[in-house]
């Protein structure tokens, strides 16, 4: 049995964190197999609103702690993030349903409408289970799939009397309906923060892919999470292509015969020979990519061992690939002659050089084009690798955003109160809802330009955001109260609510977790009045007609995935193909933005 760094003298707590698609349901549930059978009594809790552990196991978990009959000593309990955070709103609205205006009611319940309130809500449901004496003796690891993530952990880190500061009416929180629930709760919450700061007692492990940009998204995560005392973190590089027949792996040479399994493979060892420094210390281990998904005991039992050569697989699937080219997408972007593109989705999906090759096609057909981010973890300048005519490129840096935003409040609401209520202020404004709030005053600004010219965003303020500045307005009478009558988010709203100026692209990959991700933002942005205009699904194996038998593989575990999006969520869909070269510098980002690059192909 292979031997496993995050699994060596595991200690009670193991949360496992990172990004949609990297496999942390895989790997936590694999994790938990391997535990219980090794004669530990194990519970395996979900917080993950994609999660599919039950599909996993093949049995149907609730919110009730199961048994996992094939696996003695394996129980699972899955929480539901919109169950939690639907009670926790109650709790608050409540009270006051039948004594407030119905205005302030849905005033509030507006304010609870977000992100905010879902991780909140998902904290508090398995506090217990940090806590708890009684559910510590049950077990002797809980492993969670889904950590709390730092932003819920900084909101829970805030003042402890914000209530009374807020009642008196001197402050103004940035997340004034998610902490409006806090109190009765916070010493528990301190237990809990406590617990997972301790590496005696709680390990987490950070799942990422061999890939630059999925493993710079795992260093800032790395990075928050240290900077608010959980400085003990362990690295999974999961689903990595094997080695040549050469090697120990022993992978078939119809694999190494493959032009793209041998140049994805090169790219994989490259990603991780360059790992950011925040990793670089971190106990690290790699996962192999398996040809199977992870559904039933012996897949998941294989998952933590090297893959066993397969031999070829027979043709059985003859199925077209399911959407349009890129080249398409841009077609008809053009035709409207200027406007607001924003690709939304989850990190690294591929936004940043999707939006790059949107931008650098219509600046090529002699439109002009501002092409920016509010992504802090996009490198556009290596993605370009020089200068477009028509082409303008910025980018909307979040910590001066934020500190802008923070002077301007602090000159404005901080003027009239005393040096304590400054003090709070100034805390409250740590609040990672106030990044949200600063980049979307910033993006404003930029989508102005969308009038006359086109303005290509990448990573556009997420559903959150958004529905902060929903029909009831809620968020807007806030921030005008903070800043005055001289910013306006209305404007940009309606924009954003009207598809001949604004076109909403979501970005995801060909697997389960991504694009029930890319799902659950569609129903947010529809909630915001706000209905996507086009998917693109990106590196697509399937779309990229392999040869090898693993790529082959996993290209037919894909097929479902398109067919669900092409069917059931995208009024356009645009599938790229993954390449054996990544689409770097202006030649191959026109190759993607032109349809130059292979087109997609049948699975056979």
């Amino acid at each position: 049995m292979t031997t496993l760094h995050f699994l060596h003298d595991a200690p009670r707590f193991l949360f496992f964190t990172g990004k949609g698609g990297v496999g942390k349901t895989s790997i936590a549930c694999a994790s938990a197999v391997r535990l219980a059978e090794g004669g530990a009594s194990v519970l395996l809790v979900s917080t993950d609103p994609a999660s599919n552990v039950g599909q996993v196991f093949g049995v149907t978990i609730g919110n009730t702690v199961t048994p996992i009959a094939a696996v003695p000593g394996l129980s699972a309990l899955e929480i539901d993030p919109e169950q939690a955070a639907e009670q926790y709103r109650e709790r608050i609205v409540g009270p006051v349903r039948g004594l407030l205006p119905p205005a302030e009611v849905a005033s509030i319940e507006e304010q609870l409408s977000g992100a905010c309130t879902t991780e909140i809500a998902s904290f508090n449901e398995f506090t217990d289970l940090l806590t708890d004496a009684a559910w510590t003796a049950a077990y002797d690891h809980i492993l969670f799939d889904t950590a709390p993530t730092g932003h819920t952990i900084r909101l829970l880190q805030l003042p402890g009397s914000w209530t009374d500061f807020l009642t008196e009416g001197t402050g103004d929180a940035s997340c004034l309906g998610p902490l409006s629930g806090l109190e009765k709760q916070r010493a528990v919450y301190a237990d809990a923060v406590a617990a997972l700061s301790d590496p005696a007692r709680t390990r987490l492990v950070l799942v990422a892919r061999a890939q630059g940009s999925t493993l710079r998204e795992a260093a800032r995560t790395q990075a928050e999470l240290a900077a608010i005392g959980m400085e003990r973190q362990y690295l999974v590089v999961n689903g990595i292509l094997p080695a040549g027949p050469d090697a120990d792996a022993g992978t078939p040479a119809e694999a190494a015969a493959d032009p793209l399994f041998a140049a994805i493979r090169a790219r994989e060892q490259q990603a991780l020979a360059e790992l950011p420094a925040g990793l670089q210390n971190a106990p690290t281990d790699y996962v192999e990519l398996k040809s199977s998904n992870m559904v039933g005991l012996a897949a998941l039992r294989s998952l933590l061992e090297p893959e066993i050569a397969q031999a070829p697989v027979a043709a059985t699937v003859d199925t077209a690939v399911p959407g349009a080219p890129l080249s398409v997408l841009v077609d008809e972007i053009e035709a409207g002659g200027h406007g607001l593109v924003m690709l939304m989705g989850k990190g690294g999906v591929g936004k940043t050089t999707l939006a790059a090759a949107i931008a650098v096609g219509l600046a090529d057909r002699g439109l002009p084009v501002h092409l920016t981010t509010t992504d802090p973890a996009a490198h556009l300048d290596d993605t370009l690798v020089g200068a477009v005519p028509n082409l303008t490129v910025s980018r909307i840096d979040p910590a001066v955003e934020i500190a802008n935003y923070t002077e301007r409040v602090m000159r404005t609401k901080g003027a009239h109160l005393d040096e304590q209520g400054q003090a709070m202020l100034r805390e409250d404004l740590r609040s990672p809802c106030t990044e949200e709030i600063a980049v979307f005053q910033a993006f404003s600004r930029v989508s102005r330009e969308a009038k006359n010219t086109f303005v290509v965003m990448d990573t556009a303020p997420t559903g959150h955001t958004l529905l902060l500045l929903d029909a009831t307005g809620s968020y807007h009478r806030e921030v005008t109260r903070q800043l005055g009558d001289g910013i306006r988010l209305t404007t940009p709203m309606m924009r954003l609510q009207d598809p001949e100026q604004t076109k909403v692209i979501l970005v995801t990959l060909a697997e389960t977790t991504p694009v029930l991700e890319a799902a659950e933002l569609q129903a947010d942005l529809e909630r915001a009045g706000i209905t996507p205009w086009a998917w693109i699904v990106n590196n697509s194996i399937a779309a990229a007609a392999p040869t090898s038998p693993l790529l082959l593989a996993r290209a037919r575990n894909e097929l479902p995935e398109l067919e669900h999006v092409h069917e059931k969520r995208a009024p356009r869909l645009a599938v790229v193909p993954l390449l054996a070269q990544e689409p770097v510098g202006i030649p191959a980002l026109l190759a993607l933005a032109s349809g130059r690059q292979p087109a997609p192909a049948s699975v056979r």
